[in-house]
């Protein structure tokens, strides 16, 4: 399936785009559009756009809209999409303590990458790292203390 998001890819994007690949569509392919850019390609399931499907809703970014309509409820993902959403929206409380630092990796991704492709792919590595330490940690029993 193809898949279209606006261009400059940050936190959400990211995520969503490595949350499609692993656990929802993993042939799937990517455009990149100019933010704003109207009428959107008639090809391809936008999201993280206003007004998609796949998008912000009820005070929550996008990850969190593409969790709950894909019926997917690994833990790890959950608390995935809770430091994406205290990095993305404007939150009362953060929760996650390494939100605002997975958000400056991802900036700072960006900023080191010639295009949206290419951050994708340093994206991914570091969302893969991401869950991989998560699920260890989940793993462990408090008696290990560690």
């Amino acid at each position: 399936m193809k898949w279209v998001t606006w261009a400059n890819i940050g936190i959400d994007r990211m995520a969503c785009i490595w949350l499609i690949r692993r656990w929802i569509d993993p042939v799937s392919e990517f455009s990149f559009i100019p933010a704003g850019q109207k009428p959107l390609p008639d090809s391809g399931e936008p999201f993280d756009i206003p007004g998609a499907r796949y998008s912000h809703h009820g005070g929550h970014c996008t990850f969190y809209a593409l969790l709950y309509d894909q019926n997917l409820h690994d833990p790890i993902l959950k608390r995935i999409a809770q430091m994406v959403d205290d990095a993305d929206e404007v939150q009362e409380v953060t929760i996650e303590p390494a939100a605002p630092g997975l958000d400056l990796i991802c900036r700072g991704l960006r900023q080191i990458s010639k295009d949206d492709f290419e951050a994708l792919e340093r994206g991914s590595l570091i969302y893969d790292a991401l869950y991989a330490q998560l699920k260890s940690d989940s793993a462990k029993s408090p008696a290990d203390g560690k």
